[in-house]
Formats: structure tokens, sequence, C-alpha cells
């Protein structure tokens, strides 16, 4: 069973950076998707960002420019680097893996709070 743990929330000023770590346990498995999602207090979860096996990029439009995703296949393990932080960024984190035949696993969330 594939099981994803978050690192790396907290509390920031505005301005400041962050960086998320999201390892996933288990072996013998490889992600044909890993992201980033987030949700803030009462709205929906979000899309952040994804990176493929292949090495494709995306990003939501509101994150582009100050955060990057980045992965360590080796470690089975992926990052979001957050700078610039916004109070609009505060939010719950999730790291999201989708295997090649669809199934997707969720972290169990990290929270980040943007404030001054």
């Amino acid at each position: 069973q594939v099981q994803l743990v978050e690192s790396g929330g907290g509390w920031v000023q505005p301005g400041e950076s962050l960086r998320l770590s999201c390892g996933a346990s288990g072996s013998g498995f490889s992600f044909s998707y890993m992201g980033w999602y987030r949700q803030a207090p009462g709205k929906q979860r979000e899309f952040v960002a994804r990176i493929t096996s292949g090495g494709s990029i995306n990003y939501a439009d509101s994150v582009k420019g100050r955060f990057t995703i980045s992965r360590d296949n080796a470690k089975n393990t992926w990052y979001l680097q957050m700078n610039s932080l916004k109070p609009e960024d505060t939010a719950v984190y999730y790291c999201n893996a989708i295997m090649p035949l669809g199934t997707a696993y969720w972290g169990q969330g990290t929270r980040v709070t943007v404030s001054s």
C-alpha cells in the first residue's frame, strides 16, 4: 500500500518562502503524475502544480513564477518550493500521486499560513 506523507508547512510572513516535501512509502511502484493541491478555508481543493514521470510540469496561474515543483526519483519524493508567499496562499496543501492505471493517492495535508 502506498502512503504519502507531507512535511514542511508552517507559518511565514508575506514575501517569505517555504519548501514542502512529499515522500511516498512502499516499493515496486511508479507514478505517472506527482503533484500538489491546496484547500483554503471555505473553498474547494484546487490544483497547484504537477510533474509527470516524463518531467513535464504544469502550474496554476496563481502560482506561476513563484512556486517550483521538483522531484527526486531515487527517494520517491517530490517538493514544492514556494517563494514570495502571499496571504492568499494560506491553505492546507496536499500532495497527490497517480499510478499509470489511474489509482490516485493523497497525503494527509500540511498547513501553510501566510500572515503578518
